[in-house]
């Protein structure tokens, strides 16, 4: 039987023992049912990976006790760090983009406000709109056995997320580009150590965020003859990078 493994916080972490409460707890005594002596795994969000045994539970917590293994059993890759930038996109579309690109291995996301963008993020909504996603996140590299949470950021605007790249290789996702596609761009290309690639949202990207994009190092690229819908793009071009550099 495997070990049953789950995302933590380092902050639950003292003295060679974890804390477990919350939803964590409800997984672990509610709904698998393990008890005290079992055998799991956790992870927290440096993608430290721990070995642990459940040695009390008590109404609404657990403590498990902890040995850290090593930095080579975390299951990371020699894959470049991919940043997904993506313009939100209306409804629970992005529910879909952070689950799926998790699963294909994006290293973080960079979520801000297009010019057409349907969905907003009030200032108020801010924490609870983060908190919501980077759950998604979380819950998606439990499942899919990563070792990592990919973090989740938010910028007001193109602008504001154009500015914050730091990457080695920057694209951005244009439907209105002629002359490179991403096959082209890549092919050749010597394995950087970090790349973001920025999409836009339903409308598509507006003329002047595509200039600021291209004034901070970004190259527009296109997927060819197709245009994509928002959701299925980053999912697409992550699956498409990971491939070329022995990601997956």
């Amino acid at each position: 039987m495997s070990v049953r493994r789950f995302m933590i916080h380092s902050s639950c972490i003292r003295d060679g023992y974890a804390d477990i409460a919350g939803d964590v707890y409800g997984h672990i005594v509610r709904v698998l049912r393990l008890g005290v002596g079992a055998l799991v795994q956790l992870v927290d969000e440096t993608g430290a990976l721990y070995n642990g045994t459940i040695s009390s539970i008590t109404k609404n917590r657990a403590e498990i006790a902890l040995s850290l293994l090593p930095a080579a059993d975390s299951g990371q890759t020699t894959a470049p760090r991919i940043t997904i930038c993506q313009a939100l996109p209306k409804g629970d579309r992005i529910d879909l983009i952070l689950q799926k690109c998790t699963e294909l291995g994006a290293h973080d996301f960079c979520l801000f406000g297009g010019r057409r963008s349907v969905a907003k993020v009030r200032e108020e909504q801010r924490a609870g709109k983060l908190e919501r996603w980077r759950k998604i996140t979380s819950e998606a590299a439990r499942q899919c056995g990563r070792s990592d949470v990919p973090p989740v950021s938010w910028f007001p605007s193109a602008l504001d997320a154009a500015a914050d790249a730091d990457q080695q290789l920057r694209l951005i996702l244009w439907e209105g580009e002629r002359e490179h596609s991403l096959k082209q761009t890549l092919t050749g290309r010597e394995k950087p150590a970090s790349a973001v690639v920025a999409i836009g949202p339903e409308g598509g990207f507006d003329p002047l965020e595509v200039e600021q994009f291209i004034r901070q190092g970004f190259q527009p690229v296109s997927l060819g003859s197709r245009i994509l819908r928002t959701e299925t793009a980053g999912i697409a071009i992550l699956a498409v990078m990971q491939y070329m550099w022995d990601g997956i």
